[in-house]
């Protein structure tokens, strides 16, 4: 097993110029990855996404959250998006990818400035919408990418690019497969 190297923060603000130039319009879906239960990955050639429960199968719909009243699912925090670019440097191999939590990672601007909270994006047949939930990382983040990837992630920088990721919601129900075109409406 390649032992897993934790990149400095020079190193990751080396890939931003790389990050920057995601597409802003059009792109593609390069990974979807469900969360059947805590700390379980399953990478996914193709998902359904469902208005009540966000990707069929995902424990989303069965895990709280301290963001809502009474501590049921956040409604606009149904489905964590990454952009494929900044996983790519964090994790620095594709079988890593599924550790960042999120559940579908494209080559995409995420940034607030292309995305902002209402943006529709069609991905196959379906269409999420993006939500102000913001999404940060957390201690799991750290300890799979560590200390430097969160500063970055979560710097005046990062927030602006939403380098850690957006959140978002199923708008139209729909399948989705790893190479569809995800594309801004």
């Amino acid at each position: 097993m390649t032992a897993v190297k934790h990149l400095t923060k020079q190193e990751l603000e080396a890939g931003l110029d790389h990050i920057r130039r995601s597409p802003r319009e059009a792109s593609v879906l390069e990974l979807i990855v469900r969360r059947p239960q805590t700390n379980e990955r399953e990478v996914l050639a193709e998902g359904e996404l469902d208005l009540a429960v966000g990707l069929v199968g995902d424990s989303w719909s069965r895990r709280g959250s301290s963001r809502t009243a009474d501590g049921s699912p956040h409604p606009d925090m149904q489905l964590n998006v990454m952009n494929a670019r900044v996983i790519a440097l964090l994790a620095q191999n594709k079988d890593r990818w599924p550790l960042a939590g999120d559940q579908l990672f494209v080559d995409l601007d995420l940034s607030a400035d292309n995305l902002p909270p209402g943006t529709r994006l069609a991905i196959g047949e379906a269409i999420i919408e993006v939500t102000a939930e913001p999404h940060t990382g957390c201690q799991k983040f750290v300890q799979r990418f560590g200390g430097d990837a969160m500063k970055f992630v979560n710097s005046a920088v990062g927030r602006e690019l939403h380098l850690r990721g957006i959140n978002a919601k199923v708008a139209q129900p729909g399948p989705i497969r790893v190479g569809d075109t995800v594309k801004k409406l």
